[in-house]
């Protein structure tokens, strides 16, 4: 009898204690989306992209060219010219791999860009998100837009438009999703 009252108080109190914490969440793809900053980083890093896109295609139209013509011609050549042929072809298959990977690789430059040009403003948006925790005495803030899934999430919760006005800009109103 003991062991059970002692099991349902450990249940009471814990639940007593999970009650008193404060749980909120904000939206960062709503957050990102109202800052001019962010906006322009993102139309400069799809820029980049594309041109470099273009770069690396180019650079695989040429191969596909060379490839052609040493198929037309390649009756007509010596096996040492098929060599050295077929050998140009590998050569320019890796540097535009080369490329490919320097431009899009993991610690690629696309990468090493993003970095420079996105990261301040997240860190902005994570101190503006913890500067509203403190505040308000949250214990907890999730991210809507990230890996976390809500199945259901009062607006009353949602503090999107508060990190905005902490980091100066002004919220509207959180879209509800």
């Amino acid at each position: 009898m003991k062991k059970i009252i002692l099991t349902f108080g450990i249940a009471f109190a814990s639940c007593f204690a999970a009650s008193a914490q404060k749980f909120a969440y904000v939206d960062t793809e709503y957050i990102l989306g109202q800052i001019p900053e962010y906006k322009s980083a993102q139309a400069e890093l799809d820029k980049i992209s594309v041109q470099w896109q273009k770069e690396i295609e180019a650079k695989y139209a040429e191969i596909d060219k060379m490839y052609k013509a040493y198929q037309a011609e390649q009756i007509l050549l010596t096996e040492d010219m098929k060599k050295k042929r077929e050998g140009d072809i590998v050569a320019k298959e890796k540097e535009a791999k080369d490329l490919q990977k320097l431009r899009f690789g993991v610690d690629g430059e696309l990468f090493k860009k993003r970095q420079e040009l996105v990261k301040p403003i997240q860190d902005k948006v994570y101190n503006a998100v913890k500067g509203v925790a403190e505040k308000g005495g949250y214990s907890i803030i999730f991210d809507k837009a990230g890996d976390v899934t809500m199945l259901y999430a009062s607006s009353k919760n949602d503090k999107s438009d508060e990190v905005l006005t902490q980091m100066g800009y002004k919220g509207g109103s959180a879209p509800k999703k």
